[in-house]
């Protein structure tokens, strides 16, 4: 009994692997990550600004600087977002199958 895979086997799993390896590259894009941290800390210390005490304040010169960090992070974090979300990551290219000529130059 023969376990050798045919061509149509081995290029369906080729083709499974890529699909996974291009849904895990889109996953933990980098732009995720760091927009999903600025936007989740930005929360976090905005709202720390929203409720500053006015002795809080005394301590930076009259500026609520959690407020103010805090809607900055939001905006970079934000921004990083709408940028994953106008310019996705680009689907891998095969490389070409043995016996095949490359893309014409």
């Amino acid at each position: 009994m023969s376990d050798h895979y045919s061509d149509r086997d081995v290029q369906r799993e080729v083709t499974e692997l890529e699909r996974k390896s291009a849904t895990a590259a889109r996953l933990f894009d980098i732009r995720r990550i760091i927009g999903g941290l600025f936007v989740v800390y930005g929360v976090i210390v905005t709202v720390a600004g929203l409720t500053a005490s006015d002795a809080d304040r005394a301590k930076t010169q009259g500026i609520n600087i959690n407020l103010w960090t805090g809607l900055g992070m939001l905006a970079l974090g934000l921004f990083f977002l709408v940028w994953l979300w106008l310019r996705p990551l680009a689907p891998p290219v095969p490389p070409p199958a043995s016996g095949e000529e490359g893309p014409a130059e």
